[in-house]
């Protein structure tokens, strides 16, 4: 059965909304069609996606639109930090789509924006969820040594369901960026239940992380966002994401978070 949202309170969501929409922001929210967007900008909280909101990449269980990106903001750090002053945020989540055009991967676009936004709210944490980079050494040196208090990559999925789900991404080199990450700062991942993966899969994926580093963990269910993407095979009931939780926390994660309506930048502050 297909979990429930809660209620919208639109007073807080249309002024998160305006402000959002003033400075010529873009959310995950929006572009994911996330369940929570109505709680979350009900809290006045949002994760930003920098670099646009077109991603070089395909993957099969993603809303976000596959094409030729556009060219980048530059005035986007700014507009960033401002909209986080006036939303008096002091946990801000910054992700992004693929930028595989770009020479840097949007790597420095990254840190203009982490420091845009720490120069104008001195005391806030960021958190940020990237893509791969390629594994490019440059472009992950660049946040290690970064004034992100988090860095998180996802994982997304199981390793027999990664080239199906994510054919431009590579499981092994999301471990490696990982790795690298972990070796620096607190680290996160997420994985999407759903797919047809089976316990023993999920078992695999939880060792992977925990052997290269990674610490916080949320885990959420696969909604399909329209026709044209990979069909749900199983929606897991609140038992199996308690069970798939403690499982996480007993082979040696330090903070988990699990449950139908979990995303990887739900309540980030809090975990």
């Amino acid at each position: 059965m297909k979990p429930k949202v809660k209620a919208p309170q639109f007073e807080a969501i249309n002024k998160t909304n305006f402000i959002i929409k003033n400075y010529n922001l873009n959310t995950i929210c929006f572009s994911s069609k996330c369940p929570n967007i109505n709680e979350c900008f009900s809290r006045k909280t949002a994760s930003f996606m920098i670099l646009g909101n077109i991603c070089t990449r395909n993957c099969r269980f993603c809303n976000v639109i596959s094409a030729k990106p556009k060219n980048i903001d530059l005035n986007e750090p700014n507009n960033l930090a401002k909209a986080i002053q006036k939303l008096n945020l002091n946990y801000v989540v910054l992700t992004s789509p693929d930028r595989d055009d770009l020479e840097d991967f949007g790597s420095n676009h990254y840190i203009n924006c982490i420091n845009e936004i720490t120069k104008l709210n001195p005391n806030i944490k960021i958190e940020t969820l990237t893509p791969d980079f390629q594994g490019d050494i440059k472009s992950l040196e660049k946040l290690v040594n970064s004034k992100a208090y988090k860095l998180a990559h996802n994982i997304e999925t199981t390793k027999n369901l990664h080239k199906t789900l994510k054919p431009k991404s590579d499981y092994f080199l999301s471990l490696e960026v990982l790795e690298f990450y972990s070796s620096y700062k607190l680290t996160k991942s997420s994985l999407i239940v759903g797919f047809g993966e089976t316990l023993n899969d999920i078992k695999k994926t939880f060792k992977d992380l925990i052997q290269v580093g990674v610490k916080q963990l949320t885990i959420g269910q696969y909604l399909r966002p329209s026709n044209k993407h990979y069909p749900v095979k199983k929606y897991y009931n609140e038992e199996e994401f308690l069970y798939l939780k403690n499982l996480a926390l007993d082979m040696g994660f330090l903070a988990v978070e699990s449950g139908n309506l979990i995303r990887s930048s739900y309540y980030a502050d809090k975990l």
